[in-house]
């Protein structure tokens, strides 16, 4: 499998994990999160569109420069998710966003760097 198609299979999964958060945040936190707060469910839709606008981007451009800069926003996102790690209510799904998108984001950069 090449980079290019690597990179495209990350991003896929990215943007379906994306628009998965964006229609249908209710039931990902029921499936994921269940102590997740049904109030704040705007913040997985925040976060869907983000993700889908992301990894989009990588499926069109595919190119290191796209690739760093998905890994930096992952990076930043996975470091925001730190002060809720231990939350009752929101620990869980701050453990799997955070964790997800620390595990993108050294996935793109590896991917960003053996493409030059």
């Amino acid at each position: 499998m090449t980079r290019t198609l690597l990179a495209r299979a990350l991003a896929a999964a990215g943007a379906v994990a994306g628009l998965a958060l964006l229609a249908r945040p209710d039931r990902v936190a029921t499936a994921t999160a269940p102590e997740y707060p049904p109030g704040r469910l705007w913040v997985a839709r925040l976060l869907g569109a983000r993700l889908l606008v992301q990894h989009a981007a990588v499926l069109a451009a595919p190119r290191p420069a796209v690739l760093r800069a998905a890994a930096a926003v992952d990076l930043l996102h996975a470091a925001s998710m730190a002060p809720l790690l231990r939350s009752p209510r929101y620990g869980r799904a701050a453990r799997l966003s955070g964790g997800a998108a620390a595990g993108t984001a050294l996935a793109a950069a590896a991917l960003a760097s053996e493409r030059r």
